[in-house]
């Protein structure tokens, strides 16, 4: 008899999902429950008007160019926990604008696109926990202007850049413990982001001298961070004064010595002795000049062939002799230099025998 029994509600059930067209279960809160069901897509007989969807632990194919569910536009609540989808396309959830609610953990994700949550403006909740994210390409972050809840617990990452940080400072409530988290200098942001929050239970994994310990709690010394000093410590006293001498000789010394804004004074500098320079070449050069020019203004004076002679052929003898000369100076001299034939005081007449010599003529 019980054998019959059960045959009949196994028939009953298989009648029920015949007619109903599809193997899932509903409430009368609009709660449709087809978790564990083998499912590679939503069931297209359920209502359109449900509010919330249980698709987990089944074999979902995740579509490429289009939504994953377009008949449901009430949905608040969508699991999709445990299936395997290691990348979701752009845009895939853009048409549950009324989501509230979307649980993605332990589906294998490895990366998300900056448009994924495309359309997902009233998101409140977002379950990423037990994936394979190895960074966060923050962005996606950006349409989800009502996020609360941000839960990335048990992924693969193992730093979080300033940005992302200053992203997520937007979201009230952010889960990441159980990441293998590096604890060097460059978790120095995020350890001062959870200290913001007060957050704990972040914990490092390497290096194995601060594996388990909290990162809220650790020292820029425990993370390696050391701040650059004047001397080293190791520095011996004999070297410490060898360099406060050699900073003191360079304080002599112009500010062109000084740290990456030296070069102005550099180029002021050069300008300055080249300018000089110029200016005592140019003085020097003036000098010379007029040094010649009033060289070429000389005269040669008449010279007197003998004391009796005439005065008159005595000056035209001159001129003749002048002429020649110059002829022999134009022709022997190339040296561009005019030779001043000055006569010597010693050959020059005293002004008493001159005027004797023409009283007697």
């Amino acid at each position: 008899m019980a054998p019959a029994c059960l045959l009949g509600v196994c028939s009953l059930l298989c009648a029920w999902a015949v007619v109903t067209g599809h193997p899932c279960s509903l409430d009368h809160q609009g709660r449709a429950s087809c978790n564990g069901k083998n499912l590679q897509h939503a069931p297209s007989s359920l209502p359109r008007n449900i509010t919330s969807l249980d698709l987990s632990f089944n074999s979902l194919v995740v579509p490429r160019d289009r939504t994953l569910l377009m008949h449901f536009p009430s949905l608040r609540s969508l699991n999709l926990s445990s299936n395997a989808m290691q990348s979701l396309s752009p845009a895939i959830f853009s048409n549950l604008g009324a989501l509230r609610l979307l649980d993605l953990s332990s589906c294998g994700i490895a990366s998300l696109h900056t448009d994924t949550f495309q359309g997902l403006g009233n998101l409140h909740t977002l379950l990423l926990r037990n994936n394979s994210l190895q960074e966060l390409d923050v962005p996606f972050l950006l349409p989800l202007k009502a996020l609360f809840h941000l839960d990335l617990q048990h992924n693969e990452l193992v730093s979080v850049d300033t940005w992302s940080l200053q992203l997520m400072e937007t979201v009230p409530q952010v889960r990441l413990e159980g990441n293998p988290w590096v604890c060097d200098c460059t978790v120095q942001p995020l350890q001062q982001w959870l200290q913001r929050r007060k957050a704990v239970q972040v914990t490092c994994v390497s290096p194995p001298g601060l594996r388990g310990q909290e990162i809220a709690a650790l020292g820029s010394q425990d993370l390696g961070c050391r701040t650059k000093h004047r001397f080293p410590r190791a520095l011996s006293t004999a070297q410490q004064t060898t360099v406060t001498q050699s900073n003191t000789t360079n304080t002599t010394l112009p500010a062109t010595v000084k740290g990456g804004r030296s070069w102005p004074y550099l180029v002021a500098f050069l300008v300055t002795a080249v300018s000089i320079s110029i200016l005592i070449a140019v003085a020097a050069k003036c000098k010379l000049v007029h040094k010649n020019f009033a060289s070429y203004r000389h005269r040669p004076l008449p010279e007197i062939s003998s004391i009796g002679g005439n005065p008159m052929e005595d000056c035209s003898g001159w001129d003749r002799g002048s002429q020649s000369m110059q002829a022999d100076l134009q022709a022997e001299d190339d040296d561009g230099f005019i030779e001043d034939n000055y006569i010597q005081p010693s050959e020059q007449l005293p002004d008493k025998q001159e005027r004797d010599l023409h009283l007697s003529v």
